[in-house]
């Protein structure tokens, strides 16, 4: 049988890179871990879009192939990973076999017809949590996937500066650097946020999309995207285009959408929104902007920062 690992829409690094862990752990397993079928699971890691900029120069650093496109998932098993949210998974899952979920958010919506394997946990990144189902099998993680596997901890942490960061994900991180041989972290992390940042020649479409993700809060369709700089002056003078690119958005049927411009130097975002009614946007983070945007001192995490505050406001 194939097992198809996969992440959510829009792929980020750190769903990429634990989609690529898993599969490989998976498929080392063999009998230990599959129900289904006593010779051990083929598993396959997958991506429902292009690598980002960031993620493609993690892979090239490593020497990892890239996961195969996969956006339909009848008839197919599944694993998710760093989602649980239908909105951000495959065409038709419900036509799919869940076979497992491995994730660093909250629970989402999506439900199985049978028992799986779930593991969710509170920490910065998937591959924090990849990492401790290496040390939970007694399974050698390869040299390459620990530096893969690495550069998503300090991704999705921000090299630490998130509010999602754990004592975990820094002690994770120093033990996959050791395996991958990385020396210096910091200076790996700063090369990686630079090449996250870069704008040239890149749409202000596909700026917003990057990293964006739509949710569903009571029955109102909200996007959220996030776009990480080392220099604002990057994006000083499309900022207008990058807001009509989320009206453009909200119009084809959402109730609001917003954009984090993430400063990681600064350490905090400034937001840009558009909504069926502003002052639930605006009542959320206390502030007011005729011109939709402000500054969100110290708000640098989209799943802790963000998302919970409106959930609240929309349950």
């Amino acid at each position: 049988m194939t097992i198809y690992v996969i992440g959510h829409k829009n792929p980020d690094t750190d769903s990429v890179c634990a989609a690529i862990a898993v599969a490989d752990l998976k498929s080392k397993l063999g009998d230990a871990s599959n129900r289904h079928d006593p010779a051990g699971p083929n598993a396959v890691a997958c991506m429902q879009g292009e690598l980002s900029p960031e993620t493609k120069f993690v892979l090239e650093k490593f020497n990892v192939d890239k996961p195969e496109i996969l956006k339909e998932g009848a008839g197919k098993d599944l694993i998710l990973v760093d989602h649980s949210e239908i909105s951000q998974s495959v065409d038709n899952l419900g036509e799919a076999e869940i076979v497992g979920i491995v994730d660093h958010h909250k629970l989402g919506d999506v439900t199985t017809s049978s028992p799986v394997d779930i593991l969710i946990r509170s920490v910065g990144s998937t591959c924090t949590i990849v990492k401790s189902l290496y040390d939970y099998y007694k399974k050698k993680i390869p040299k390459k996937i620990a530096g893969i596997m690495f550069c998503a901890v300090l991704s999705d942490t921000v090299i630490f500066k998130s509010a999602t960061t754990t004592n975990e994900d820094k002690r994770v991180a120093k033990e996959l650097a050791k395996i991958a041989g990385v020396g210096n972290i910091k200076e790996l992390g700063m090369e990686m946020f630079r090449v996250k940042s870069a704008v040239e020649g890149v749409s202000a479409k596909e700026l917003v999309l990057r990293d964006y993700k739509d949710f569903d809060m009571n029955g109102k369709r909200i996007g959220i995207g996030q776009l990480e700089l080392v220099d604002f002056l990057a994006i000083e003078n499309i900022r207008g285009e990058l807001y009509e690119e989320i009206r453009k958005l909200k119009d084809e049927g959402r109730h609001s959408v917003l954009l984090l411009l993430t400063d990681i130097m600064k350490e905090g975002s400034e937001l840009l929104y558009v909504s069926d009614d502003s002052s639930i946007i605006e009542g959320v983070f206390g502030k007011s902007s005729k011109e939709k945007g402000v500054w969100l001192e110290g708000v640098m995490s989209r799943k802790k920062q963000v998302v919970p505050e409106l959930e609240k406001v929309f349950s």
